[in-house]
């Protein structure tokens, strides 16, 4: 059922508001409605989240593939009393693997009614971190302990 992970979401935002850090989750995730967040601007830079008062957390859009991910892969972070960097805003310009549904070229169309499948990346290719993108986020992060101590 959507949504339905067992608080997973949940528990990962309180930890990030209680000590800083960063959360990385699916672009258009229903979670950001749910906890009343603010969407962030496809066009990237940071936004303040948090449409509650007495939360203080930044939301933005990025594309992983700007970080080498064979897909656009759009994620939302939502990161809370850490250093906001400036990261790869917009959508990303190349030549991507379409993660949507549906078919868009006529070998797709053919292989699908051939196979019964049209898997344009692996369950793994999709849910894949480029390394760069997580050394990024491990780095904003672990800017959450010197940005409690400048504060």
């Amino acid at each position: 059922m959507k949504g339905d992970d067992g608080g997973s979401f949940a528990s990962a935002l309180a930890s990030v508001r209680r000590w800083g850090g960063v959360l990385e989750h699916p672009a258009d995730s229903s979670a950001w409605k749910h906890f009343a967040l603010k969407t962030p601007p496809r066009c990237g830079g940071w936004v303040r989240a948090d449409l509650l008062d007495g939360f203080d957390g930044w939301t933005c859009h990025v594309e992983q593939g700007a970080y080498g991910h064979p897909a656009r892969k759009a994620t939302w972070l939502y990161a809370h009393g850490v250093e906001l960097p400036l990261l790869e805003w917009g959508r990303t310009s190349g030549d991507f693997v379409r993660l949507d549904e549906g078919f868009h070229s006529r070998e797709e169309r053919a292989r699908a009614v051939k196979t019964g499948v049209c898997q344009r990346l692996s369950k793994r290719q999709r849910a894949a971190t480029p390394i760069p993108f997580r050394d990024l986020c491990l780095s904003i992060a672990r800017s959450a302990s010197s940005a409690k101590e400048a504060a």
